[in-house]
């Protein structure tokens, strides 16, 4: 891929219905992070609320307890005992200061013990405080006990709770996962709802543009839509209207002119068989006169053949046509049978379904278009596939730059080289009834580069098979 190709891909907007998707599963993100964010810090408020109220009332209880239970003789050894018959919650160990002795716990020192909650304690004012202790998250309350010299400390295990909200926290995220994978099917499915008017429109405006004018659109019985349906059936039936009165301007003005045509025709007969009696120059005034009016009488015949596709009226006079005898008889017609042939028909016979004025028309075409402005002719090549029948006419002129390839098959276009193509110069119309002939046969035509790279152009023709030559071969 060159560099140009890849800054265009990276300009190339968003199609509609990949915003549609991208806006639904970004909505869906962002409602889950709200409603998951939401929710973890309600959970974690209530957690730790409903933890600390637990223990503080478990401590405040152990603390009254515990200043019951001592007395003005009671020793550090009376400590232990004491405090065995206290409640204690799961995950809780407690801290006892008789004067300056301590009553430690198994997994915490006196230096566990914030030295913030200490002050207030040896303060006279109860308090707790949330900490790391033990490298663990921790709840930790104390009470003095002012009567006996004496502190009553609490240390909670707050990682059951850090364990819960870690639950929830994965349960928020597979959740977010699943809403937002939800907003983009979700938007899929809003995407194909909403763009189906517009795929009908599209194709719709295919079909005209290929020449079925009589396309509309139905109506959906919604009042949005329904407006849209009316408004392009009214502009498909003025272009239907505009360009069959087109057709019939052309097709009347060419017919007015054939009985003048026909006149001077015979009148140039009748002067071409008595050129003899002229002089030098009346004899090269009558060759530029024959000339063009051989000229003009197929530029006629073309503008006929063309305002009936416009009108519609063409149809197809099918016979079987043999591919290759086809080829050949057309290079003998055309006094070029020395120009080589590559069959790539695998050996054996290969049969369509055509008009055979029609496609002789296109060969001519094609070849005449190669002999006379495309350099001369340089090969004719035949191939097929499993569906189709391509026969290719290469020239050996300047070729047709990539930005003409399809203008080229307008009407009345000769390309930026026409005038350079070869001594004499056509109207243009012998393309565009290659096209119209080739569309008519349900196939298509293009141009491209020489298959070796070298100058000139490739016009190939791409015909169908037969569905009873397909059946027959599938079997």
């Amino acid at each position: 891929m060159t560099a140009d190709t890849e800054r265009e891909s990276a300009l190339r907007p968003v199609g509609l219905r990949a915003r549609i998707l991208l806006a639904f599963a970004v909505g869906g993100l962002g409602l889950s992070v709200v409603l998951a964010g939401a929710t973890m810090v309600l959970a974690r408020g209530q957690l730790l609320e409903t933890r600390e109220e637990s223990a503080a009332a478990v401590a405040v209880n152990n603390a009254v307890r515990l200043n019951n239970q001592l007395t003005p003789d009671t020793t550090f050894e009376d400590l232990p005992s004491i405090v065995d018959s206290l409640t204690s919650l799961e995950g809780s160990q407690l801290l006892v200061r008789l004067k300056t002795d301590w009553l430690l716990a198994p997994e915490f020192g006196r230096g566990d013990i914030p030295g913030v909650l200490t002050a207030r304690i040896e303060g006279g004012q109860p308090g707790q405080i949330r900490a790391i202790v033990a490298g663990r998250p921790q709840l930790v309350i104390g009470l003095p006990l002012p009567s006996f010299d004496a502190a009553y400390y609490e240390v909670v295990d707050l990682a059951g709770v850090a364990d819960t909200l870690g639950t929830i926290r994965i349960i928020l995220l597979s959740a977010g996962a699943a809403t937002t994978l939800l907003g983009a099917v979700l938007g899929w499915w809003a995407s194909l709802r909403t763009l189906r008017p517009l795929r009908r429109v599209s194709a719709a405006a295919q079909a005209i543009a290929g020449g079925r004018l009589d396309t509309r659109l139905e109506r959906q019985a919604d009042p949005d839509l329904d407006a849209l349906a009316d408004s392009f059936n009214g502009m498909a039936e003025a272009l239907e209207q505009r360009i069959r009165r087109d057709a019939r301007f052309a097709s009347e003005v060419s017919h007015e002119l054939r009985s003048p045509l026909m006149t001077l025709t015979t009148t140039v007969g009748v002067l071409e068989a008595r050129r003899e009696q002229f002089s030098e120059r009346s004899r090269t005034a009558l060759d530029l006169l024959s000339h063009d009016l051989a000229r003009f009488c197929r530029l006629v015949d073309d503008l006929l053949e063309i305002s009936r596709f416009d009108a519609g009226a063409a149809s197809l006079e099918l016979t079987e046509i043999n591919v290759a005898n086809f080829v050949h008889a057309s290079l003998h017609v055309a006094h070029l049978d020395d120009v080589s042939v590559a069959d790539g028909l695998g050996g054996r016979p290969v049969v369509i379904d055509g008009d055979k004025r029609r496609l002789a028309r296109v060969m001519a075409n094609l070849l005449g278009n190669a002999t006379h402005h495309g350099g001369g002719l340089t090969g004719v090549s035949m191939e097929r596939d499993d569906t189709v029948v391509r026969i290719s006419v290469e020239d050996h002129g300047p070729g047709v730059p990539a930005a003409e390839r399809e203008q080229i098959f307008d009407r009345f276009s000769r390309g930026s080289s026409g005038g350079r193509r070869g001594g004499g110069s056509g109207a243009g119309l012998g393309l565009s009834l290659v096209w119209e002939d080739v569309r008519l046969h349900d196939g298509r035509v293009w141009v491209e580069e020489h298959a070796d790279g070298g100058s000139g152009a490739r016009f190939v023709i791409e015909l169908p098979l037969p569905e009873d030559v397909l059946e027959l071969e599938a079997t």
